[in-house]
Parts: C-alpha cells; structure tokens; sequence
C-alpha cells in the first residue's frame, strides 16, 4: 500500500484543488492584469473621445486620415477638420498634445500667436506630423482647425474665409437666408457653446437667458458679436462674412422669442 502512495503523490482533494485554483485564479489573474496596463482608470463611454468616429481615428496608422471629400478642397471649416483628424490626440491630450478647450494647456501655446501655431501644425512640431497626419488637407483647413481648437480654449482667432464658388457668392452680395445659413453656423460653430450654455453663453431656445439680450436688438447684438465679447471670441470662431454671421444671431435670436 505504501508503495501505490509514493506513486500516486497527489490526492483525489489535492486534485480537485489545482483545478478550483486554475478555474479561479486565471479571471483574477486577467482583471489584475487590465487594472495594472490601464492604470485602473475608468473610461466615460460618453466621452466625445469615445465614440466610433473617435477611436478608429486613433488606432489607424499615421498619414491615413481622410476627411469627407463631399465639398471643394479646402472648404472644411475648423470643427470638421477637428472631428476626423486632430481629435484622435487633442481630444484626449495624447502624446503631448493640448486637449481640446483646456485653456492651461493651450495657454502658453496660444501666447506664440496664431501664425506661428499655424507653422507648427502645417509642419509639423514634436510628436505631431505635419498637417497631423492628413496630407490632403490644404493649409487654409489647417489654419482653421488651428483656430477652432485655440478659440475653444480662449484665443480670439479668425479662421480663414473659405475661397471658390461659395466665397464669389457672397463677394457678389448674393443675399443670405437666416433660415437656412443661420441654422448651418450654428450647428457647426455657435453650438459648441450656445448649445449648452457653456462659458456663461445664453442656451439656445432658453427665452429667460436670451431676453435681456433681446432688448438690445439684433444689430446690436450682431456688432457685439463680430467683436467678441466676454469669453465669446470674435464671430464665436467662425470664419465666415459678417452676412453670414448676422444670420446665426437671427436664427438663435428667433429660437428664443
């Protein structure tokens, strides 16, 4: 008998043991090992930095960054040029990068001026490749990126006005409709701080914030606005004619009464 133990070492309890211990300590193992390579940190699945759009931008490789192709080469306004290329690091801060609207960050890259933080961005600066990684853009849509990201974070730049067919229009004092072109600046400017009554701006459709403003009238409220005011930089951002931005006033003004 003593001889069948000394060739059967590990017991039937010893057995069942191992097994338990493999079942349970591999789950352990594997959530210790995600807490310890994340750093434990706990991810918003509501972050603008968390959707599709953001992540695939980040994972791809560098230089493959495609914008829309729906409009005429160098048309694309700040913000579009923000959400498909320069959010894959600048929404988060990655690399060294500033993240979007965080005014300590951007602070002292803004006091360079604009021209020369459109020089680093079209070059490329660090560990940021020229034009980030995008090479069709034209140097217009970057310039206007530079703006979006630098006015997000305090910087009263104007992006460049956008030349071609659209640009001829409104040199030839074609006449603007509020309902249409209003609506279009507001979705892709006015909204990043109207939207949502950030930075003390009047939230669109709120009549009580928007009342005493009202008052003053439209075209007061448009001649403060083409100049910027508080922390609203000049236009809010945007690069377009005055025409243009009258037309947002309007359309927000009208949302409120």
């Amino acid at each position: 008998m003593s001889d069948e133990k000394a060739d059967n070492p590990m017991t039937v309890k010893q057995l069942i043991g191992v097994v338990l211990a493999t079942i349970i300590g591999i789950p352990v193992f594997l959530f210790f090992a995600v807490k310890l390579f994340t750093g434990g940190m706990a991810l918003d699945a509501g972050s603008p930095t968390m959707t599709n759009e953001a992540i695939a931008a980040r994972i791809q490789p560098v230089g493959l960054a495609k914008l829309d192709e729906s409009g005429p080469p160098g048309s694309r306004a700040g913000k579009a040029v923000y959400e498909n290329v320069c959010i894959s690091c600048h929404g988060a801060g990655l690399a060294g990068s500033p993240k979007f609207a965080d005014a300590a960050a951007w602070g002292a890259r803004i006091s360079k001026g604009y021209a020369t933080l459109v020089e680093h961005a079209v070059k490329g600066i660090n560990a940021m490749p020229a034009k980030g990684g995008a090479a069709d853009l034209t140097d217009d849509e970057v310039a206007r990126a530079v703006a979006y990201m630098g006015n997000a974070a305090g910087a009263k730049f104007t992006e460049p006005a956008v030349k071609g067919a659209a640009g001829a229009v409104a040199a030839a004092g074609a006449k603007v409709d509020p309902a249409t072109k209003g609506k279009e600046i507001y979705e892709s400017t006015c909204v990043a701080c109207h939207g949502s009554g950030a930075a003390g701006a009047p939230k669109f459709g709120d009549k009580s914030a928007w009342a005493p403003r009202v008052k003053v009238g439209l075209d007061a409220l448009v001649a403060s606005g083409i100049k910027g005011k508080n922390a609203m930089p000049a236009k809010g951002g945007y690069g377009g004619s005055d025409e243009e931005f009258h037309a947002a006033v309007e359309y927000m003004v009208n949302a409120a009464k």
